[in-house]
């Protein structure tokens, strides 16, 4: 319950849900004994006078008696039809408040859990894997919701029952009370171990169906390659364990569940054995009445789900306590990179770099090692480099999604830490190396990244990009739904979109990060050409492993290995005949040779 505990905070918020519940489940049971006791007094109404029906046997009287008889019958079923009908109603009033409840905090936890997911850093992202982070907010809210609901509803309702039935019934006979409850402790342990038993084999078939799901999924996905390369029969094969494993995990619960009913109703049915015999017992002994014994039935079968729903609940419990507990961590889990001031002002552009150096806290590597350059208000400055060198680290130092291991950032003579983290981000326009695009129009994915976006604007950065004629080819033009991560598109086309994206925001910084390696060299210069109006009075850092691609910028940094070996322009660095020049050389021939076949 330690963990359970975080939860409380909502029990208080909805706490009048809580406390209707509780007096709807009272008042529900109080519904429920009555009839019992108006069975009970049925039945020795009848028993005591039908002594006196049969003396009046052959006498105009025994027909009075028999109407008297019926009469008081028919009032007993027409009260015991209004108790059950009074019941239903807060029966229904029980579910509408503390069910309601549990939905209510349901929501509240997973708007919880997932505003904190979208504040925590990007290392955070890179430790945990897709999977296990959307299980928590699904799959662990809905177990928290089962006890949230479902448990305390039918804890409430076996608590009340006992302090209202037992005593009661104790109070009628103590031995037949013991005898007629002794099956039901051993009814809720085996149901308990049964559940348990039921949950574990269940979660192993979710396994193996999510299994199944994903090799289906990366089957279709793959199908192109599946059939290149001939090997529908091997993947048939490869399906075909996977389903035979699913398969044999459902019959081993079939088995179980085949068992959970009959061993219920074995105990049940001992109860009322039980009740019956010792009852009759009570009966010659004329320690109790006929109608006691029908009583006692009413109220074994009355216990008897409460009871049974014991086990149920605590296992609930138990599952509930472990999901929260998982909640918990992720929520525990503190965002490093906050805003020591939370300045909020209009960026001018000026980036300055003082002997930074970063070692990603999640792995260990350390991806810059004493980077220093500065980039004035409204210049650029392309970063150059081979695949691992840090390139992309600088964009990720920018957008602050890390913080320097060593070293300090400025941005107009600020230290980054100070901007408030929505101010800064809100006014860079990133494209990452790695293009994500929506499951939503062309248009949307291009206005992502600013409100009240409009339509000119996203024609404007299109064009900009280079990506206008193509969305023209499209028969719905810019309103053309994308795939999952945009798989409609072309490598190319991605990247543009992204580049769209990012332009339509109207940026005081621009970061490009290696945006134009899935497009050809007469695209990258369409693109090109294209930004020198973009990036005028805008700061813009140019990420590329391409030489090419740097020729726009007021100002060159070659990486490598996370250090800086070299950095002016384009024509003090030709003339250095250094590692830029060597990597120009080379890539100028890469592209002649191109060119020429």
């Amino acid at each position: 319950m330690k963990e359970l505990s975080y939860l409380n905070k909502y029990l208080y918020k909805y706490k009048h849900l809580l406390l209707l519940g509780i007096l709807f489940v009272i008042i529900s049971n109080v519904f429920a004994i009555i009839p019992a006791q108006l069975v009970r007094d049925a039945i020795d109404l009848v028993q005591e006078n039908l002594q006196l029906y049969f003396v009046f046997n052959g006498f105009e009287l025994q027909s009075d008696v028999y109407t008297n008889i019926a009469g008081a019958v028919l009032v007993y079923a027409i009260l015991m039809l209004v108790m059950a009908l009074l019941r239903g109603i807060f029966l229904f009033l029980v579910r509408q408040s503390l069910i309601v409840m549990s939905r209510h905090i349901e929501y509240d936890l997973k708007n919880e859990v997932f505003a904190h997911y979208q504040q925590l850093p990007l290392s955070f992202y890179r430790k945990n894997n897709t999977g296990d982070l959307i299980a928590r907010i699904s799959e662990d809210v809905s177990r928290v919701r089962m006890y949230l609901g479902p448990a305390i509803m039918y804890g409430l309702n076996l608590l009340s029952l006992f302090f209202m039935v037992i005593p009661y019934m104790l109070s009628v006979n103590p031995k037949l009370t013991l005898y007629a409850l002794i099956p039901l402790p051993f009814l809720s342990l085996s149901i308990y171990f049964v559940n348990n038993i039921i949950q574990k084999r269940s979660e192993e078939i979710q396994q193996s169906l999510s299994g199944l799901s994903t090799f289906v999924q990366e089957a279709f996905s793959g199908i192109r390659v599946i059939k290149s390369f001939v090997r529908e029969e091997d993947s048939l094969n490869q399906f075909d364990k996977a389903s035979e494993d699913y398969k044999e995990k459902s019959l081993k619960l079939s088995l179980v569940n085949s068992l959970f009913f009959p061993l219920i109703l074995a105990l049940i049915g001992l109860s009322v054995i039980l009740t019956v015999y010792i009852g009759g017992v009570e009966v010659i002994n004329g320690n109790i009445t006929y109608g006691n014994i029908a009583e006692f039935i009413i109220y074994v079968n009355m216990l008897t789900w409460p009871v049974t729903s014991l086990g149920w609940v605590t296992s609930i419990v138990q599952r509930a306590a472990a999901s929260q507990k998982r909640i918990n961590e992720f929520l525990k889990t503190e965002n490093h990179i906050t805003s020591e001031l939370n300045i909020e002002r209009e960026l001018k552009g000026a980036i300055s770099f003082q002997n930074v150096s970063l070692v990603y806290p999640d792995s260990g590597i350390k991806a810059l090692n004493n980077i220093s350059f500065e980039i004035g208000e409204g210049e650029s400055i392309a970063i150059i480099g081979t695949t691992g060198s840090g390139k992309s680290t600088i964009a990720n130092l920018i957008c602050r999604m890390y913080d320097p291991s060593e070293g300090e950032i400025l941005v107009d003579g600020q230290s980054i830490k100070d901007y408030s983290l929505p101010s800064l981000r809100g006014q860079i326009g990133y494209v990452p190396q790695d293009v994500f695009l929506f499951s939503d129009t062309i248009a949307s994915n291009i206005a992502f990244g600013k409100d009240d976006i409009s339509m000119d604007e996203v024609l404007r950065a299109s064009e900009n990009a280079d990506l206008a004629e193509n969305i023209s080819r499209f028969p719905n033009g810019y309103e053309t739904r994308l795939g999952e991560r945009g798989i409609t598109l072309s490598g190319g086309q991605k990247q543009r979109v992204s580049i769209a994206r990012a332009i339509a925001r109207d940026p005081k910084i621009l970061v490009l990060d290696d945006c134009l390696s899935a497009v050809d060299t007469k695209t990258e210069n369409a693109i090109l050409n294209s930004l020198k109006g973009v990036m005028q009075d805008r700061t813009t850092i140019i990420i590329s492993h391409r030489v090419s691609s740097a020729k726009l910028a007021d100002k060159i940094v070659v990486l490598d290995d996370g250090c800086i070996i070299e950095q002016g322009t384009h024509k003090q660095l030709m003339k250095k005949n250094g590692a830029y020049r060597e990597l120009y050389e080379k890539q100028l021939m890469a592209e002649d040779e191109i060119s020429e076949v």
